[in-house]
């Protein structure tokens, strides 16, 4: 936003005296006009996004707990929770991986609609549960019910998978994408593609074994971190030839 208004301030101090005037008075007025256009379009919705993320996040460490013990034996009392320090660290990522994603989906929606909102609200319903299952995990890593709990927690994210696809497919098909995007938003796409697969074999792993399912899970936040790769286009190869001589 400031560069392009540094862009149409430099115009209007120049092309008082040239032709172009008119048009780059035009182009600024469009230019100015989308970008307000989109801010206010989605600004309230990324707001109370925003907020959601951060009352989750913020739950995640209620479930590390001050150990009760007796004299001496705080070390050891604290060792004991490791499984609650590396869930918390875990959901703490995800619930980061999950709102960075939020906002690459929204800095590529030009508008939104009442679908876009309802369906956001079930994406930050999957978002606000995942201090349930952090919790679950943590506090039956060495009972019996070790298998169930991963289960549930693989299965929280199996979920929100599939929200997130809804959200982006709603997006893209209900024509809410800005155009100059294009081409990144496809990278989202196909990006997406291979979340609710690789999730669901995740939340299968479970029941054959608790660690592998995890560290894959983890796999997949890593994955979904870094920002989906572009394909560029192929330019036809440079013509050393006369001119008008080359055909292509």
């Amino acid at each position: 936003m400031a560069q392009a208004a540094r862009l149409c301030w430099g115009a209007k101090a120049i092309q008082p005296i040239s032709s172009g005037s008119a048009q780059a008075s035009r182009l600024c007025y469009v230019l100015f006009h989308d970008l307000i256009f989109m801010s206010s379009e989605t600004s309230r919705i990324e707001a109370f996004s925003d907020g959601v993320f951060a009352i989750a996040i913020t739950l995640l460490i209620l479930d590390v707990r001050v150990p009760t013990i007796v004299q001496g034996a705080l070390g050891a009392a604290l060792r004991r929770q490791w499984p609650t320090y590396i869930a918390y660290l875990i959901s703490f990522s995800f619930i980061g991986i999950m709102w960075v994603n939020h906002h690459r989906l929204f800095n590529h929606i030009r508008r939104s609609d009442s679908g876009l909102m309802f369906l956001n609200l079930l994406l930050l319903l999957g978002v606000s549960v995942v201090p349930f299952p952090t919790a679950l995990l943590a506090a039956h890593y060495y009972a019996p019910g070790r298998t169930i709990a991963a289960a549930v927690f693989n299965g929280t994210y199996f979920v929100i998978a599939i929200f997130f696809n809804i959200l982006w497919r709603h997006v893209v098909r209900g024509g809410l994408l800005d155009s100059t995007t294009q081409h990144s938003a496809e990278a989202i796409s196909r990006q997406y593609g291979v979340g609710p697969i690789a999730y669901f074999i995740c939340f299968g792993l479970t029941w054959l074994s608790v660690p592998a399912s995890l560290i894959i899970n983890v796999a997949l936040a890593i994955f979904f971190a870094v920002p989906p790769r572009i394909k560029q286009e192929k330019l036809p190869p440079r013509c050393t030839l006369p001119r008008n001589s080359c055909i292509y």
